[in-house]
């Protein structure tokens, strides 16, 4: 059953029916939009949306032939094919009941109705209404996710069955979402899914790596500047926000960005208000914010690192993907379909893993997680000597406890290791790993970038 209470639209030429109908629905937990002509049908329609339309047969043209609701049934498929509309009519019979099924009602109420199977049937086609969306918005998601050029959210194992709901629920809202989870766990797929199934699909998808930006470059990369506005500002230059206009607008590693570019950036989150840098011109950003991090934002806001009012402005929705050690059964559809698009790019002809690979796929704890695991089936690729990947080919470096032998591996593949290890003991939290292993939180990042983590 839907989380809020059905919304239906009613149109009857009688205003005691529709106030007998008001009073059976509100006390029932529906609630009601009533309307008494066709057109009024069609311009709610246009402008609102509704789980089920309950249309009268019969208004102005004549009584008994039932045309007009036939004609407006007619017209309401050619808006939205797949909203249900029940019909009733006064003057009911087996044949008008048979014609209007035939073009497209999903029931017939015949006058007076029974109250009981009125509202049986409004409750039916709306739970139906809401399963058919909910399979639309998967369909379009794995569209996207499946298709060429893109990597591909996985979602076969339990613990990403969440993630998908998640997605189809709050994907078509305006709501804020804060993405986190650690690096490589698909972040910017679960952003792409969001944005395809949203009311702005056919509207830009803009990103911005906004915790790589300068305190110099973060408000005219974010909000644009004028000719002129500093030193090097010999072109007017649009910013994000503007580009991102009647979109979506991604915010990756927003857990980095600093102090007084937090009190920017919320100032625009809360008020929609932003001005170019060195414009007094006050510009209206139509944009929807969705984030990610692989920070723990109530440590940092605890460190007092980040604003707790802008994790609010963030996060109306927090989706958190877990790491690929907790999908294991995504592992080996991950593999193959890895396979599939690394073979096509190569122009390789490998057709799958030996026993000794696959076994070293699923041992291994993959602390990079998706990410890792495609840069691992990539050299398998390259180094494969035949048309099957075997273990070593892999560069896993594993037993089957799944510890690396340290004296096998170059000094690059020990801090690999190291790197690691300490973000799996710290379940990805990059502040956490860089202090552990002697680092600052860059050196650290230019690391993890370095090799590929």
């Amino acid at each position: 059953m839907k989380e809020t209470a059905p919304r239906i639209l009613v149109a009857d030429d009688q205003t005691d029916v529709l106030e007998a109908l008001r009073m059976l629905l509100k006390g029932e937990g529906f609630r009601l939009k009533a309307v008494t002509t066709p057109r009024e049908v069609l311009r709610a329609l246009e402008t609102q949306d509704f789980d089920v339309v309950l249309i009268d047969l019969n208004y102005a043209r004549d009584t008994t032939s039932g045309q007009e609701g036939l004609d407006l049934l007619a017209r309401i498929q050619e808006l939205d094919s797949a909203i249900p509309v029940v019909v009733m009519t006064a003057w009911g019979s087996v044949e008008l009941a048979v014609e209007a099924m035939q073009k497209g009602a999903r029931d017939f109420i015949q006058k007076p109705w029974d109250n009981a199977r009125l509202l049986s049937v409004l409750r039916v086609q709306a739970e139906l209404a809401e399963a058919l969306h909910f399979g639309r918005l998967l369909r379009a998601e794995n569209e996207l996710l499946r298709g060429e050029g893109g990597p591909q959210l996985v979602a076969e194992s339990a613990a990403m069955k969440p993630v998908l709901q998640l997605i189809s629920r709050v994907g078509p809202s305006q709501a804020n979402v804060l993405i986190t989870g650690e690096n490589g766990t698909g972040k910017s797929v679960v952003v792409k899914a969001l944005h395809a199934v949203s009311s702005r699909a056919a509207g830009p998808l803009v990103t911005v790596n906004i915790g790589g930006l300068s305190e110099g470059l973060f408000e005219s990369e974010l909000f644009g500047h004028v000719r002129g506005a500093f030193t090097d500002a010999k072109n007017e230059r649009v910013g994000r926000f503007e580009m991102a206009e009647g979109g979506t607008l991604f915010l990756d590693e927003v857990a980095n960005v600093s102090l007084p570019q937090q009190t920017r950036l919320l100032r625009v989150l809360e008020t929609g208000e932003f001005e170019r840098v060195g414009s007094s011109r006050t510009r209206q950003a139509d944009v929807r914010v969705l984030s990610a991090t692989n920070a723990d934002l109530k440590e940092e806001i605890e460190a007092g690192r980040f604003r707790q009012d802008l994790l609010f402005r963030l996060n109306t929705v927090e989706i958190k993907i877990p790491p690929l050690r907790q999908r294991r059964e995504d592992i080996p559809v991950l593999a193959a379909q890895f396979l599939k698009e690394t073979c096509l790019r190569y122009r390789k002809q490998i057709s799958g893993f030996d026993d000794s690979a696959r076994q070293a796929l699923l041992d291994c704890p993959w602390p990079g997680n998706v990410r890792e695991l495609q840069h691992a089936i990539e050299r398998g690729i390259l180094m494969a000597q035949d048309d099957v990947i075997r273990g070593p080919d892999l560069g896993l470096q594993i037993d089957h406890e799944g510890v690396a032998h340290l004296e096998d591996m170059t000094l690059d593949d020990v801090e690999k290791y190291l790197i690691r290890n300490a973000l799996t003991r710290f379940q990805g939290n990059v502040s956490q790993a860089a202090k552990a292993l002697g680092l600052s939180r860059s050196a650290l990042y230019r690391r993890l970038e370095r090799h590929g983590l």
